[in-house]
């Protein structure tokens, strides 16, 4: 479409078409120009303009759909992944009604409750003299079972719950435990834990095509140290050594990592 030379004695609606005119053929004209710019740098041998595939947040922004809810996916069952207790539910009927059965309703619950064991443990005397005592469950090595030990390395080490807000939460369920007792928790008795770290190490050394090396600043102890990363795809393992020279990595493996995990 060609401008007219004299626009002044158009109507509004024929303005109105010129300027829609206008701004696509401004458009088509932006693209083409892209295309070209694109095709020579393509010939120069440089680089384009990078495609950025969408992020994939712009579906947060979309309002949803309202109406009807045809098409939308139900929840589907439960399947919970711990044994399921059967509870009876009695219903008041009256007299005359037929039993059909029950209906089933399965309901998820945590229960987070104080348990306090007294253990009684026996004491014998032998006839020579000796005194045997009852041993404790597997499991207890002190004041505090298992399972506990079990919550406060979980919450502290997979949940990131700082110490003050852990001591906060024990006290809450009733559980009767100090800040120096919960640091204990945290860092006395951890020797299979050690162990463990160490068996991943070598496993991962005797079967790993290639691993990765990194060390950083670290404090260790009260002291200023380095912490040594090794790993792959498929196992990471971490340590501190007071120095990250060639010679020390080497030292550190060849020593068995036992003196150097945390």
């Amino acid at each position: 479409m060609v401008a007219p030379p004299d626009i002044d004695g158009l109507s509004s609606a024929e303005l109105k078409q010129l300027v829609l005119t206008l701004l696509h053929e401004n458009a088509e004209q932006k693209r083409v120009i892209a295309e070209l710019r694109e095709e020579v740098a393509r010939l120069k041998g440089l680089k384009g303009r990078p495609r950025i595939k969408p992020s994939g947040m712009e579906k947060g922004t979309t309002p949803k759909p309202t109406g009807k809810r045809a098409g939308r996916r139900g929840r589907g069952k439960t399947t919970p992944r711990v044994s399921v207790e059967d509870r009876i539910l009695k219903a008041e009927v009256p007299a005359g009604s037929r039993f059909k059965g029950h209906e089933e309703f399965v309901v998820q619950e945590l229960v987070l409750r104080t348990q306090v064991i007294r253990y009684r443990r026996e004491r014998w005397v032998t006839p020579d003299g000796r005194t045997v005592i009852a041993p404790l469950p597997p499991g207890v090595t002190g004041h505090f079972g298992p399972e506990l030990r079990r919550f406060v390395l979980a919450q502290h080490h997979q949940g990131q719950v700082t110490v003050p807000r852990l001591l906060a939460q024990l006290q809450a369920i009733g559980i009767n435990i100090s800040k120096r007792q919960v640091i204990r928790l945290l860092i006395a008795g951890q020797d299979e834990f050690l162990a463990e770290a160490r068996d991943v190490l070598r496993a991962g050394l005797e079967t790993a095509n290639w691993i990765t090396v990194d060390d950083t600043g670290a404090r260790h102890k009260g002291a200023n140290g380095v912490c040594t990363q090794i790993g792959n795809d498929d196992f990471t393992w971490f340590g501190t050594t007071n120095s990250k020279s060639r010679l020390n990595f080497l030292d550190l493996l060849r020593a068995g990592y036992s003196d150097y995990v945390y």
